[in-house]
């Protein structure tokens, strides 16, 4: 009887994870296209996507516990968020708010899944070595990641929820403000913004302040209001710590441009 290698069998450990977040992003989908599909149809969409991403967390967890990280995890951990964090929120989010522009809307979610697409293939191309294995994560990340985008985007799905039970703002479900939302995230994901990947968690006394804010208020919010509200809140400060650490490194080469100008001079 032939031996099973167990070493060899721990390469699908993490690959199971990874799985499983597809499957919630799938069951995610099935559940908000039904044709009478109601709110909670859409609440429950939502938190499948969330149980996605804690699978899609666990998963590199796991290989790098087990010293089992691959070429074919990488790949196959983008495949899956294009589907769990691409088209399953944009599907929830046309089918909950943005049907309502019929094809403007359509054509927004879509451009939503390109532009995802196109951060993980970016993603791959910069986090692979010439030998096709992964690099060690950097301190910084181009681009908004895509998990995080699906966050705001089914955060704003159970906060509407959450105000017809809380005195939580109403506005979060506004088709308006959704489509803006979605065409932001949208474009920062395929930016050339830099996010921070917490990988390295050394910061300065700018973007110390920034994190300490965030952390803080988004307590006073998950106390006062509800926690997915609160998720916004977070994940929107994420957003603005790229957006100030952009600008002030392009205030930074601002000045010294000229200086080095007048030294040329």
């Amino acid at each position: 009887m032939k031996r099973i290698d167990l070493k060899k069998a721990l390469f699908i450990l993490p690959n199971l994870f990874t799985l499983s977040s597809v499957l919630c992003g799938f069951i995610a989908i099935l559940t908000c296209t039904r044709p009478e599909a109601s709110d909670d149809d859409f609440y429950r969409a939502a938190l499948l996507i969330v149980f996605g991403m804690f699978f899609d967390t666990i998963d590199g967890r796991v290989a790098r516990l087990t010293k089992t990280q691959s070429a074919i995890g990488v790949q196959l951990d983008s495949l899956a968020d294009v589907i769990s964090f691409g088209v399953a929120p944009a599907t929830l989010v046309y089918r909950w708010s943005l049907q309502e522009f019929s094809n403007l809307g359509l054509f927004i979610c879509f451009a939503y899944i390109a532009c995802g697409a196109i951060r993980l293939a970016r993603f791959n191309v910069l986090t692979m070595s010439a030998t096709g294995a992964p690099k060690k994560p950097g301190k910084y990340i181009m681009g908004l990641p895509i998990p995080a985008a699906a966050g705001i985007l089914i955060s704003l799905v159970v906060a509407n929820t959450a105000a017809r039970q809380t005195f939580a703002p109403a506005f979060l479900g506004s088709p308006e403000l959704i489509m803006g939302v979605v065409i932001a995230l949208s474009f920062f994901m395929v930016s050339s913004m830099r996010f921070r990947s917490f990988k390295d968690l050394s910061l300065n006394w700018r973007t110390g302040v920034l994190f300490s804010f965030a952390v803080l208020s988004t307590i006073a919010i998950a106390r006062f209001y509800h926690i997915s509200i609160a998720l916004i809140w977070l994940l929107a400060c994420y957003v603005l710590m790229a957006l100030v650490e952009t600008a002030l490194g392009l205030a930074g080469r601002g000045r010294e441009e000229p200086a080095e100008a007048g030294t040329e001079a």
